[in-house]
């Protein structure tokens, strides 16, 4: 018998691959007891190219386990001769224990890099020489070497996505030169100018190179290197493993697919089964892509396709929601999609609930938690999903506030964050220096912490694209919310504050949010949701502009954001919240709206393409504790097209960009001398005062009062008392009652 290219390696910690394992009670066919047909058919499908489409919850993983452990029981496979890999270590292991107790030990269940890397080591010395190159466990701080040396200045923020950059470059397998071209072809939002990005990824490779070191993604290039350039241990790999098992292969990579490819051999299916959901492919923005799940018959015409839609994991509630989510997707995916059938008995419907703001969002679904916890509800079986880390702070903040236990997954802590912890040191500084020129004009403790926060740019409006970069700008803005919060509360409670209250505050709550968390509440985002499930799940945040992203700009990427919303319903089993809020904090402008996602599901509104419904009925849509009165606003159209807008600027103006303004010139820059004058005298930023985006949108409408005013994005309630009267007075071509006169020159200090 063959030596296992696995086993005998330093990196091999798991059982030797000879272990014949223990004996399982009865024969093969006890392996398919208590499995539903359409897991038998996958179980029993031993031969051939085999594609398993599997819905969420549909038992895939018991399906493909069972697969492998029939097919060693029956004498069919070697068990080590069989591969299956997959994309974490948290599902090779669970994949592991399963075959285990299935009586399959010696199978190797591996994720993509762990087998690649033990076969790399295995094979270097004979195909290369010499000693393998050192991995390098972490890239970023070469990254960092790299910039300097291209004469760049990055932040850390920064480094994370240019780092991914560079990873996402190497798994779509796009070289330097290539890679400015391969951005504007995928429409993806490059983090910087991608001619940088190509310099910086230039230079780190060739300084990894020169220095003898690989990263992650070159041992998967350089193991398919081998594969292809040496026939003879291609085919002792081949000989070794003959029958390979594919999970959530809507995830790989167009590198992962090179190298399997290169395993299985010419023709590349007789020996392989995947398993997939394109319904399910969140992670486009790494690499992954769906196409290679959804050709796979066109490229295997032979092969058996099995359909698992049976869910045993939601009830038939919850499965209706994610059946009639995906019934109003587009694209190549959505024609794939599956529809669920729930195996459970009947639970209470998906209940949606519309808050005025979203510190009342955050409160009441901290005691409806608690309620559930109550009722008998475990706090480890209840998950909060929003979109982005940014949005846990509120969440973290009222479960804390309700002594709920809760724990933080794929992110670290709001005050753990490097960004949170740098900007307490800043604002701490602030606080001691007392009178400071950078504090002394802001209008308030918010305009303080803003002013404070610019040295180290932070922007009224969020950079573009996605990334470390928008992480870290969303939880800078979260510490203003909070400045605006406690001011708030302070002022109903007729008590004054300043910024070292405000530091004091959040040193509190920093204090208050470091007890661990044993049996608690799970708080993720979408992302990190993937593959877990939990009985009650609040779904949070369903905003336009959230969800999906606001710079989600083509139809793919806001299907994947559909995509996205589906993985967090299906993981609900019995409970699950939806909900959203009207407005960022309280007292302001109910300026958002749901999500398009849930139109023509929630009740009350209407199915995409349809007129909008009135929110009448029986019931519709839960009112959380919001205003009475206050109307739900609907998509920002533009004013000359009438296309939905979603760009901030563009909403703003209330037209495209592209289309033709009626901006009163005059009166803009009228508006731009008055701003530099009020920022002079405050000693703050123009942008603090009104942004150019304001600006414009005003100079286009022109408005009469302060009803009309009100109605302009970027004026609030707040600036409405502060400016309103002089802007109304410019707008009328007077001059405003008490302004400076001597204007300053008008230059935007807006940063771009």
């Amino acid at each position: 018998m063959q030596e296992d290219l696995l086993s005998g390696s330093p990196f091999d910690g798991h059982q030797d691959a000879h272990r014949t394992g223990h004996p399982a009670a009865g024969g093969p066919d006890a392996v398919l007891a208590g499995l539903d047909p359409e897991q038998r058919a996958v179980a029993t499908a031993l031969h051939g190219p085999v594609c398993v489409l599997a819905g969420a919850g549909t038992g895939k993983t018991r399906a493909i386990t069972h697969r492998i452990a029939y097919g060693v029981r029956s004498g069919v496979y070697q068990p080590q001769q069989v591969l299956a890999v997959t994309f974490t270590a948290r599902a090779a292991g669970e994949m592991r224990g399963r075959l285990r107790q299935l009586g399959a030990d010696g199978v190797q269940a591996r994720t993509f890099h762990a087998a690649a890397l033990r076969q790399l080591h295995y094979f270097w010395p004979r195909a290369i020489g010499g000693p393998v190159p050192q991995l390098l466990e972490r890239k970023v701080q070469l990254v960092a070497e790299a910039a300097g040396r291209c004469g760049l200045r990055v932040q850390r923020t920064e480094l994370r996505d240019l780092t991914a950059e560079i990873e996402w470059a190497k798994v779509t397998q796009t070289g330097p030169d290539d890679y400015p071209a391969a951005v504007a072809k995928s429409g993806r939002e490059a983090p910087r100018d991608p001619a940088e990005t190509a310099q910086v990824y230039r230079v780190y490779e060739e300084t990894k190179s020169r220095r003898g070191n690989i990263d992650f993604e070159d041992v998967l290039l350089l193991t398919a290197a081998i594969l292809e350039d040496r026939p003879d241990i291609a085919d002792q790999v081949r000989a070794q493993y003959r029958h390979f098992t594919v999970d959530e292969y809507q995830d790989v990579s167009p590198l992962q697919q090179r190298l399997l490819d290169q395993w299985t051999g010419p023709g590349g299916g007789a020996s392989l089964c995947v398993v997939g959901d394109a319904s399910q492919t969140i992670y486009s923005f790494t690499g992954a892509t769906p196409d290679y799940l959804l050709g796979f018959r066109t490229r295997h015409p032979e092969a058996t396709v099995v359909k698992l839609v049976r869910d045993y994991r939601s009830t038939p509630q919850v499965v209706h929601l994610a059946n009639g989510l995906l019934a109003q997707a587009r694209g190549e995916a959505a024609r794939h999609r599956l529809e669920l059938v729930s195996q459970r008995e009947a639970g209470p419907e998906p209940l949606y609930t519309e808050y005025e703001d979203e510190p009342t969002e955050a409160e009441t679904t901290a005691r409806r938690i608690k309620d559930l916890i109550a009722a008998g509800v475990r706090a480890s079986e209840i998950a909060v999903l929003f979109r982005t880390n940014g949005q846990s702070e509120v969440y973290e903040q009222a479960l804390s506030d309700l002594a709920v236990p809760y724990q933080l997954k794929g992110a670290e802590r709001f005050f753990e964050r490097p960004e949170v912890r740098d900007a307490g040191v800043l604002l701490r500084g602030a606080a001691r220096a007392g009178s400071d020129p950078v504090t002394d004009g802001a209008p308030d403790l918010a305009g303080q912490v803003r002013a404070v926060l610019a040295a180290r740019g932070f922007t009224p409006e969020p950079p573009a694209g996605s990334g470390a970069v928008r992480d870290r700008w969303e939880s800078l803005a979260a510490l203003v919310r909070l400045a605006e919060e406690f001011e708030r509360g302070r002022a109903a409670e007729g008590l004054t504050t300043d910024l070292a209250a405000y530091v004091a505050e959040l040193d509190a709550r920093a204090a208050a949010q470091h007890a661990p968390a044993v049996e608690g509440v799970t708080l993720a985002s979408l992302h990190a949701a993937k593959g877990l499930e939990w009985d009650a799940v609040f779904l949070v945040g369903l905003t336009e502009g959230t969800l999906p992203i606001i710079y989600a700009k083509t139809d793919e990427q806001v299907e994947e954001e559909r995509r996205l919303l589906y993985v967090g319903v299906t993981r609900a089993r019995k409970h699950l919240t939806l909900s959203w809020a009207l407005s960022r904090s309280p007292g302001g402008r109910a300026s958002r709206k749901p999500s398009r996602f849930l139109d023509g599901l929630r009740p009350g509104s209407s199915a995409p393409g349809s007129r909008p419904a009135g929110r009448g009925g029986r019931g519709g849509v839960e009112g959380g504790e919001r205003s009475a009165g206050r109307r739900v606003r609907g998509p920002v159209t533009c004013r000359v097209c009438e296309r939905v807008l979603t760009e901030a600027v563009e909403r703003k103006l209330r037209r495209c960009e592209t289309c033709p303004s009626t901006m009163d010139e005059a009166l803009y820059e009228r508006l731009r001398e008055w701003r530099a004058a009020q920022a002079r005298e405050q000693g703050a930023p123009a942008y603090v005062v009104f942004t150019d985006a304001t600006l414009m949108a005003i100079a286009e409408d022109v408005p009469a009062n302060r009803q009309e005013l009100a109605t302009i994005s970027g004026v609030g309630a707040m600036k409405l008392d502060k400016y309103g009267a002089a802007v109304l007075s410019l707008c009328a071509g007077e001059e405003p009652e008490g302004d400076p006169a001597d204007v300053m020159d008008g230059q935007s200090d807006e940063p771009a």
